[in-house]
């Protein structure tokens, strides 16, 4: 029998014999409550009636009285007479009710007397309505009088009826207690009774039931003592109830943790394990941070390895060769010894060092031969137990293969670090490689560039040589038809020479560009993050640290002058720069000039004159940009070389005797002079040629006072053959320098205003080659000019609260730009590549302005601002371009992909904002 059967006939019997003797005690106990209840209801009957005649009495004896003071047949009289008939059918009615609820003789007895009086006193009552009615008012005194005694008849009839109903009432309630006590003994009885039956049930169901729970409960107690929940115990109970049923669960319970724990147990060794791996791997990568060299690199790595996989022998072999060269040659080795046998180099598939490199797979042996190879230490040597043979990839082509030996088999915990690390170290295998080969390639670019020099005075000799070689076979040519034919195959030599020496110059030339590129891309963020930091406005850096900072940012802007005039010498020798003559006015030429040297010369304390002389023309036909770049870099170097005294420029005509001795010019109408005069140092004699030759100096040793790259006069000279002229120099040493361009020029008819310098405000920085005076100030001058031609209202424009796209996929660069931007109060958000920057820009129309890199993978710049132009709410979105790549048609490029504007890396704070006030605000 179940417990949930047993427990309900156990409390179903007691409550069916509680509901019987209950029943029974609450059905005497009601009934008694019954009779009480209508004894009580009846007798208060019976004492209203009677109140209800003695009232009425009262009320009718009152009314007579009332009509003895009012007057015959008023209004008052006829009412008064009314309500005596209503009290006297009140008193009928009441006297009936007594006595059809009388149930004596004795009260039947006494209601007949209160009838007949009250029939006596009604006819008094009709006497004395009569006389009052005559007017007789004594008669009518005399019959109330007589009526006094007929009413205290009534009333002691009445009191006599009551006082009879109060004695039968006592009598019934005596005998109601009686039977009411009765039944409460009773119901206390069946009571008593009835928990003297639950006591004997329940004690019987709860002997049967607590018998089984008691073993439960022992078993669980033991249960709650065992920690590791294994070998639990079980309850021996196979009854077929709730316990039962309770014990047959606890034992699928016990079975259930047991397998829990077990699982529990498997879980954590492998978080552990998996932990193990993690903090391994971070180990090695931080281990490898700063590595520069192949062969370092290879010691740490077998070093911090070997112990960590529990290995007791190592070696690590590198790539070496490409093709069908390729081979894994013996870098670095962990407890190596004299007698190893370890090789020195194994090709693809050779061993089973180069067959795990061919298969890109790691390869285990678990079980090697004793003669294999000998772990030594200092007690002794044995075998190892495991060897593992571990291939190290870079985009799935291997670089370097490991071999680490045992004293026990490898698990696969070990197994699986060996794997993830092996991911790592090509990485990084791969980055120390590019360093080393781009430290080999700018060591063979400069062997290079000195090749290419001695070619070319190798080239300039065979010139000659074949020009003096013409000549005599021209004299020779009737005499020898044989010579001739030597003569074209010597010339057909030579142009393919040239040819091979041109290919060469272009090799040089983008070699030199792609450098620029690498070199202005880290740059860049040196650049903006040093100018941020000279500011200091947060005033958190000392006044060392503030000097420390302009020393970085200085010698960033050196090694950008570097850089511009090695592009710009190199872009001269190419014949890349192209010349675009124009009318230019002379006096804003003067102007300009002013405007740029003057604060340098207040700066240095020298005096500084521009003179124009008489005979001038207003406007000359010239390359504007060109002139004016080959006369910043001659009072550059003026105003270098001087340290007291002046620097004057002096501009005026040649005589015409001068123009007609000089081959250059006989085609000009006039020649102009530009003579740059200063008081400085001097050059010697000896060395004034040199001078003007790339990468030479006056003073070339590495002690010299003056510093630069000695390009700024090469760069002006090979200009000045561009615009048809050329430089003189006279020179004393410790007296002072003169620098003259002579240039040819023609009259101009017409009046054509000067060219701004705002069209040039965005131009690369290869357009402002400087010597003395920084590039980034020339720029910066500019975009001053160009903010103050934009008006009242773009000089107000404010940048705070505009939204900036940056899309760059150096984070160095977004680094710097952003923060930049933030200080100057804007919003930026980033893109890594033009597809990206175009879903930032979907995702956010309230973007005001885009800059936008070139350079970029997987979607360059080009590809970007065009995609950009073709979604029309972007049509008129201002977006400026920045490369690191400064030739001089990468500007058109950009324009004519959709860029607004172009901008060259490294970024110069104060032009980057001018430029951006300039679209926000055109």
């Amino acid at each position: 029998m179940r417990l949930k059967t047993k427990l309900f006939l156990g409390f179903a019997s007691i409550l069916a014999i509680m509901a019987v003797l209950f029943g029974v005690s609450i059905h005497n106990l009601d009934l008694a409550n019954t009779n009480v209840e209508k004894t009580q209801q009846e007798r208060y009957q019976k004492i209203k009636f009677s109140n209800t005649v003695q009232d009425e009495i009262n009320n009718i004896s009152r009314y007579l009285r009332d009509l003895a003071l009012l007057d015959a047949g008023s209004h008052d009289f006829i009412q008064t007479i009314d309500s005596i008939e209503a009290s006297r059918a009140k008193i009928a009615s009441a006297l009936d009710s007594l006595e059809s609820s009388a149930l004596r003789e004795s009260t039947k007895d006494l209601l007949r007397r209160i009838k007949i009086e009250n029939l006596n006193y009604n006819e008094l009552q009709k006497t004395c309505i009569a006389l009052a009615s005559a007017g007789k008012k004594a008669e009518f005194v005399q019959e109330i009088k007589a009526g006094a005694g007929e009413r205290g008849k009534i009333y002691e009839y009445v009191d006599e009826l009551n006082t009879v109903e109060d004695k039968a009432m006592n009598e019934l309630l005596q005998s109601s207690a009686v039977a009411y006590n009765r039944a409460l003994m009773f119901f206390f009885v069946s009571l008593l009774l009835t928990l003297l039956a639950g006591v004997g049930i329940t004690m019987w169901i709860t002997q049967r039931v607590t018998r089984d729970i008691r073993k439960v409960t022992t078993v669980m107690n033991r249960f709650s003592s065992i920690q590791e929940h294994v070998d639990l115990p079980r309850i021996d109970i196979r009854t077929k109830d709730e316990v039962g049923e309770i014990a047959s669960s606890f034992n699928e319970m016990a079975t259930s943790l047991e397998e829990h724990a077990r699982l529990e147990k498997e879980f954590v060794l492998k978080i552990e394990g998996q932990n193990w791996l993690k903090s391994g791997a971070a180990e090695i990568n931080a281990l490898c941070q700063g590595v520069q060299d192949l062969k370092t690199l290879a010691n740490l790595l077998i070093t911090k390895i070997t112990p960590m996989v529990d290995a007791s022998y190592a070696v690590f072999y590198i790539r070496e060769g490409s093709g069908d060269k390729r081979c894994f040659k013996k870098l670095a080795f962990y407890a190596g010894s004299p007698l190893e046998s370890a090789r020195e180099v194994f090709r693809l598939g050779e061993g089973l060092v180069g067959q795990s490199a061919l298969e890109n797979k790691m390869i285990t042996l678990d079980r090697v031969p004793g003669d294999y190879i000998r772990i030594i230490s200092g007690l002794g040597e044995t075998s190892p137990k495991g060897i593992v043979i571990l291939p190290v990839s870079f985009e799935d082509q291997v670089v370097a293969v490991m071999e680490l030996a045992s004293l026990q088999p490898y698990s696969p915990l070990q197994q699986e670090l060996l794997e993830q690390i092996s991911q790592n170290i090509g990485v990084t295998i791969n980055r120390v490689e590019a360093h080393m080969k781009i430290g080999t390639l700018l060591k063979d670019s400069q062997v290079l560039t000195e090749e290419l020099q001695t070619q070319s005075e190798e080239l300039q000799l065979q010139q000659e040589e074949l020009k003096t070689f013409n000549e005599t076979m021209e004299e020779q040519y009737k005499q020898s038809e044989k010579r001739a034919t030597e003569l074209e195959t010597i010339k057909t030599a030579l142009v393919e020479k040239a040819q091979q020496l041109e290919e060469s110059s272009n090799y040089k030339t983008e070699f030199l560009s792609n450098m620029s590129h690498e070199l202005r891309t880290p740059l860049n963020s040196l650049l903006i993050l040093s100018q941020i930091l000279t500011e200091n406005k947060e005033g958190n850096l000392t006044l060392s640290q503030v000097e420390y900072v302009k020393t970085i940012f200085s010698s960033g802007n050196e090694l950008l002058t570097l850089i511009n005039d090695i592009l710009d010498l190199t872009k001269v020798e190419a014949g890349k720069i192209t010349i675009n003559p124009d009318v230019m006015e002379l006096a804003k030429m003067k102007d300009y000039i002013e405007q740029y040297f003057l604060p340098v010369a207040r700066q240095r304390n020298l005096d500084f004159v521009i003179q124009l002389s008489e005979g001038l023309p207003k406007t000359i036909y010239m390359d504007e940009h060109r002139l004016l770049q080959i006369l910043k870099n001659l009072l550059s170097n003026a105003f270098k070389f001087t340290n007291d005294g002046s620097v004057s420029l002096r501009v005026w005509r040649v005589e015409e005797d001068v123009v007609s001795e000089n081959d250059l010019f006989r085609n000009a109408e006039w020649v102009l002079a530009f003579s740059v005069m200063d008081t400085g140092i001097g050059i010697p004699k000896h060395k004034q040629a040199m001078i003007f030759e790339a990468f030479q100096q006056a003073n070339g040793t590495t002690a010299r006072k003056y510093g630069g790259t000695g390009l700024g006069l090469t760069i002006s000279q090979k200009m000045a053959e561009l615009l048809g002229g050329f430089i003189d120099l006279d020179s004393v040493e410790s007296r002072g320098s003169t620098f003259t361009l002579y240039l040819p020029g023609n009259h101009v008819e017409k009046d054509v205003s000067v060219i701004s310098c705002v069209e040039e405000a965005a131009v690369t920085f290869d357009d402002f080659p400087s010597s003395g005076v920084e590039s980034i100030e020339a720029v910066s001058s500019v975009i001053m000019e160009e903010d103050e031609s934009q008006g009242m209202e773009n000089g107000n424009a404010r940048l705070e609260g505009k939204k900036i796209l940056v899309v760059d996929d150096d984070m160095r660069n977004v680094f710097a730009l952003t923060t930049a931007l933030e200080n100057q109060q804007m919003n930026a958000v980033f893109a890594e590549n033009g597809r990206e920057g175009i879903e930032v820009l979907l995702k956010n129309p309230d973007i005001d302005l885009v800059l936008m890199d070139i350079m970029m993978p997987e979607m360059d710049g080009y590809e970007a601002l065009r995609r950009i132009r073709r979604i029309p709410e972007c049509a008129n979105l201002p977006i400026i371009a920045l490369t690191a790549k400064a030739m001089k048609n990468d500007r058109e490029k950009c324009i004519e992909a959709g860029a607004s504007d172009y901008i060259s890396k490294p970024v110069n704070l104060e032009q980057l904002f001018s430029l951006i006030k300039i679209w926000l605000y055109r």
